[in-house]
């Protein structure tokens, strides 16, 4: 019965899900409901979400030693606790045995290649490993480190369901239309896209940072105008004295670092497809990544400049698309990067006589 599933359609249904995954956790960083299950993994001792502030009381009177950081008297919808409990539920009833189920099929077909077994391997790995660092963050209180990990994680499971993809559809002998890149130039650029999206990474991870630190992502000012962006509190330069707190500077500057570069990568792959004639589809992932990481400081600075000094808060739906976006923008670079491996610069096993 095992046979009959089609791995490559699972991989990228796998692929799909873990992306909603992390979609469900930005709803959760955005919701500030990381702590609305504050056991794991179980939630207030149940195993649902429905639960309410009377039950809530009782469970922290029978757990004096666990500790919300928004107070002991504060209390959780039942919406916030339902993203929470998705959240879970997605990772870890859905997606975690969907993966065994992938791991099971790779290993018992005889044709899968050693570099899609080891694939589907490392893929198990970093599932149990992320529902690790999961179990981690709620024990310590979603510090701002632990959630950066466990997104960091993420994208790098992601990235492996990826590469397991491309590795069963280089077994199958299928090459898709969209990642037939051109030899010449994939060769050129391999190294530079994987700076390009090291680069890219270290932005999302600075940006998850500001948003898990307490009062970061309103350290430039909440005036709603420019002095708040891309000033910060009027200054171009503002002095750094504490990393932490101002990490929202660091993670500007690296933004605008970046950023040029990305753009200049985009002259340069624009001018060598045009002088070699060749490597259209190559020039065009890198366009997309840089347009979809312009695209997000855009929304960076909406999110910003959309402070609301009656409720005093953010639109935090920005910030949720924010992530997303930026997530989209190294994907994309990680994605051709693993393609050009796979394909471009793959040769052929001689065939046995």
């Amino acid at each position: 019965m095992l046979q009959k599933v089609d791995t490559k359609r699972l991989t990228a249904g796998l692929i799909v899900l873990t992306f909603l995954v992390i979609a469900v956790g930005g709803l959760i960083r955005v919701s500030d409901a990381g702590e609305s299950c504050p056991d794991w993994p179980t939630c207030f001792g149940t195993w649902g979400f429905d639960i309410s502030p009377e039950e809530q009381e009782r469970w922290w009177n029978e757990n004096p030693d666990e500790i919300d950081s928004r107070g002991e008297h504060h209390r959780y919808t039942t919406f916030e606790i339902f993203t929470e409990w998705f959240h879970r539920l997605l990772a870890g009833a859905i997606l975690g045995p969907l993966v065994i189920l992938n791991w099971l099929i790779i290993r018992r077909n005889e044709d899968t290649s050693k570099r899609s077994t080891f694939a589907s391997n490392l893929a198990l790995g970093l599932i149990i490993w992320q529902g690790a660092l999961g179990w981690l963050t709620v024990k310590i209180d979603n510090i701002h480190w632990s959630v950066a990990m466990h997104l960091s994680s993420a994208l790098a499971f992601i990235l492996c369901l990826i590469w397991l993809w491309i590795c069963i559809n280089r077994d199958e002998g299928i090459q898709p239309s969209w990642l037939e890149f051109d030899p010449i130039l994939a060769s050129k650029w391999k190294n530079r896209i994987a700076w390009l999206g090291l680069s890219t990474f270290t932005t999302v991870f600075a940006g998850v940072f500001v948003a898990t630190t307490p009062g970061a992502d309103q350290i430039c000012g909440v005036s709603g105008d420019v002095n708040s962006w891309p000033l910060c509190n009027g200054d171009y330069l503002p002095e750094i004295v504490d990393l932490e707190n101002q990490s929202q500077i660091i993670h500007r500057w690296l933004v605008a670092f970046v950023g040029g570069i990305l753009l200049i990568a985009c002259w340069y792959v624009r001018n060598e497809q045009i002088q070699y004639q060749h490597g259209i589809i190559l020039r065009n992932w890198i366009w997309a990544a840089t347009a979809l990481y312009c695209l997000n400081i855009a929304i960076g600075a909406l999110y910003i400049l959309s402070w609301s000094p009656d409720n005093e808060t953010f639109r935090e739906i920005l910030s949720l698309i924010h992530l997303l976006v930026g997530s989209t923008s190294f994907l994309t670079l990680a994605t051709s990067w693993l393609a050009i491996s796979a394909f471009a610069l793959h040769e052929p096993e001689p065939e046995a006589l």
